[in-house]
């Protein structure tokens, strides 16, 4: 016991806040996935972005925040890491090496997000990767859109990989849990300052996104065939201005998702035309296979309205004037889906 205690980063069960061997066998597991050196359980995927932070901030430091951020991470930045001294600057997501210019001395970390949460931006990460090093900054992603298998973020020097696991790594919407893996001169400090504030999940919901792991591939590529028929169909609708898909040309960035990316998932978003906050919630509600609702990444089809995207910006002003439309597209069949987006446009036109 006193050798374990001692020498706590080994893997060894001695203290249960420390991990179990299912936590460990998860964690392996993680690390097989995206090459990084260790990977600290949370939670959820907020606790993840708020472990890492805290794990490298401190009163004083600077931080660059991608402005397309999940908005749970720009409250975090705004009312808790304001409050311990931290300055953060948003920065436009299409930035890319011109990131340089908004680096202070006292600049700790860049965090990016790629694609953004809801508006979809693919970010130039190896640009900003590059600015990073030349300044000894540190790079995180939250890489949930993605996860290990359509973007290596560890290939692309990013210094912290960040994940809601309970979106596509459990892939059934009945665990919560995040993950953060470290590259080899960043984990001990990860992993010490995650344990000193608490953080730990259970046995069962390691076994759980251990089960998830299982079908992850095969998810995915079902995810992604059945969000780019469904991204087609939209594509051809008159009341669509343009898809908010990576892997379409109308979308922000595409050209950086061909190059680094392997591929696309059930998550995007589109934006319309024209339409009233009537309209759109007309459009939304009634949907039989469609339910409303945040946490993508199972089974299920979502959608979600959108009419405040313009108060999520502050580097960058939100230029579409019709409402957005966030869509996750499950495992149904397609054909189903189509047919329930095609009776919400109906509702939808009968109010504008």
């Amino acid at each position: 016991m006193q050798h374990a205690t001692l020498n706590r980063a080994n893997k060894v069960m001695f203290y249960g806040r420390r991990g179990t061997d299912t936590h460990f066998a998860l964690q392996q597991a993680i690390n097989e996935l995206d090459g990084y050196a260790g990977c600290a359980l949370y939670p959820c995927g907020t606790a993840a972005i708020a472990g890492a932070l805290l794990a490298f901030l401190e009163a004083g430091d600077h931080l660059l925040m991608v402005d397309s951020a999940y908005e749970p991470t720009r409250d975090l930045c705004d009312k808790l890491l304001a409050k311990m001294g931290v300055t953060t600057t948003y920065y436009d997501p299409m930035l890319g090496a011109d990131i340089e210019t908004l680096i202070q001395p006292n600049t700790k970390v860049i965090f990016t997000e790629s694609p953004g949460s809801v508006t979809m931006e693919v970010q130039d990460l190896p640009a900003i990767v590059a600015v990073a090093k030349q300044h000894d900054i540190i790079v995180m992603l939250d890489n949930t859109w993605a996860s290990p298998l359509l973007f290596d973020a560890k290939a692309h020097g990013v210094d912290i990989c960040i994940q809601a696991a309970t979106k596509y790594i459990v892939g059934h919407s009945d665990v919560m849990l995040g993950t953060a893996s470290a590259t080899e001169a960043l984990w001990p400090q990860l992993r010490e300052q995650s344990y000193l504030l608490g953080y730990c999940i259970s046995p069962d919901d390691a076994y759980l996104a251990m089960r998830g792991l299982r079908t992850l591939g095969v998810r995915m590529r079902q995810h992604q065939q059945n969000a780019l028929e469904v991204a087609n169909w939209l594509a051809s609708r008159e009341e669509v201005d343009h898809l908010r898909h990576p892997a379409f040309a109308s979308n922000p960035g595409h050209g950086f998702f061909e190059r680094d990316f392997s591929g696309s998932n059930g998550l995007f978003s589109f934006v319309l035309k024209r339409g009233s906050k009537a309209a759109t919630n007309a459009m939304v509600n009634g949907t039989k296979h469609f339910k409303m609702g945040y946490s993508w990444g199972g089974f299920e089809s979502l959608i979600l309205a959108n009419h405040g995207v313009v108060n999520l910006r502050t580097a960058t002003q939100w230029q579409q004037q019709g409402p957005l439309i966030r869509l996750h597209i499950g495992l149904e069949d397609p054909s189903d889906l189509i047919a329930d987006l095609e009776a919400a446009f109906d509702r939808f036109n009968s109010v504008s």
